[in-house]
């Protein structure tokens, strides 16, 4: 059997005046998604529990079939598998964005979507500069990039107590209570303070400020994280599977679950993506493994700007050109599934992750319809399915013979 899953990354959200008191979901235009809802069924998941941020690395973890309350261990390692980045037992990986702070307010956490030929002039001034045997820099794509801590035998650089936040979360409001707190604390803050004498009058600032573009005032460092043995998909599972996606966190899930990483030109992150291309690549790849699995950002991107119209125009793009083919190719196999699931919530009032239950849908062999029409919040709120143990989800798809 082959199998097809769409993340749309924080597609779930909640009804907005901007969109007449309907969901970005529900204003959506999806015939696709809504045929995989009218010929399969619905239903909730709950892919982040309580104990754990409501971030991207635990959802997807969840999403894609493992408990994150065993195995999670913090976003960066994660982030570092995906560059073939090795940590040792003690070392740690964090999360080093690009961001521009005006006036202790958090402008952009994106440096206005700086590119990756600017960024990697950025950090490799803060490699030159601040660089040692202790601290690495590497750099990754637009402004997400990489800041690894070696530890010596025995040495305890950080701990679980060490308190850091997403630049995300912070859009448009004051960092000031914000900084890294806790065990190791000080060495963050200080690197952090010393980007920004290195960014003041880079040339790479110098010239965007003249383009009328916002610099990149300094880093921010967040998503600390140390090494884990996760098992494969293919020991836990028994399934092949290819990731084709954009973003780092999720690369680097499919890195150290065992899966086939497929690159697609033009695929950014964010809302300017080739939607099309990912369409294509992911229907090529069911020749090739069980599972094929495509992750979208640009919903997730829009509702940390607040912009509900793009987030409604994501949803249309991933229908139109990645859930719409991928489901038509789908069924020219002899058995099939396909389940559609974003990983988290993100509220476009809140322009951040959530906790909180999200809509899926699945349909193809030996799934028998329940009668609801659409793929939409609301819709899966009246479905009794649930999952309040989301990597259970993963099982369900995955189960042989029907489901009614």
């Amino acid at each position: 059997m082959k199998f097809a899953i769409v993340i749309p990354d924080g597609a779930a959200d909640e009804p907005q005046a901007s969109l007449g008191g309907m969901t970005p979901l529900e204003a959506a235009t999806t015939p696709a998604m809504d045929k995989v809802a009218q010929m399969g069924v619905v239903g909730r998941a709950n892919h982040v529990p309580s104990s754990l941020p409501s971030g991207s690395d635990v959802a997807n973890l969840s999403l894609l079939g493992f408990d994150p309350k065993k195995f999670y261990t913090g976003r960066a390692f994660i982030e570092a598998a995906a560059m073939g980045i090795q940590l040792g037992p003690h070392d740690w990986a964090a999360r080093c964005n690009l961001v521009t702070i005006e006036n202790q307010i958090m402008r952009d956490f994106t440096a206005g979507h700086i590119s990756s030929p600017e960024a990697a002039a950025l950090v490799e001034t803060l490699r030159t500069n601040l660089g040692s045997q202790e601290v690495e820099f590497y750099a990754g794509v637009s402004y997400r990039h990489l800041a690894v801590f070696r530890a010596k035998p025995g040495e305890s650089i950080f701990t679980e107590n060490t308190r850091t936040t997403p630049p995300h979360d912070l859009m448009d409001k004051s960092v000031q209570d914000d900084y890294p707190r806790g065990p190791g604390s000080d060495i963050l803050n200080r690197l952090m303070a010393a980007s920004w004498q290195l960014f003041a009058e880079h040339p790479i600032n110098q010239a965007r400020r003249a383009a009328g573009k916002r610099p990149a005032t300094n880093v921010w460092l967040w998503g600390l994280g140390q090494a884990t043995a996760l098992p494969s998909f293919f020991e836990q599972y028994g399934k092949t599977a290819a990731m084709i996606t954009a973003v780092d966190l999720l690369r680097g899930l499919a890195c150290l679950l065992g899966w086939k990483r497929i690159e697609v030109p033009g695929a950014t992150g964010y809302l300017d993506t080739n939607y099309q291309g990912k369409g294509t690549y992911a229907i090529a790849a069911l020749d090739e493994v069980d599972i094929v699995c495509v992750h979208i950002e640009a919903p997730d991107e829009a509702s940390h700007q607040g912009d509900a119209h793009s987030k409604v125009e994501a949803l249309e793009q991933i229908d139109r050109h990645i859930v719409g083919p991928l489901f038509e190719s789908l069924q020219k196999f002899p058995e099939y599934r396909i389940l559609i699931c974003p990983d988290h919530p993100t509220f476009l009032r809140l322009k951040t992750h959530c906790h909180g239950y999200v809509p899926w849908a699945m349909a193809g062999t030996g799934i028998e319809p329940d009668g609801f029409q659409k793929f939409d919040d609301r819709t899966a709120e009246r479905s009794p399915r649930l999952f309040e143990e989301g990597w259970q989800l993963m099982s369900y798809f995955l189960q042989p013979g029907r489901i009614a």
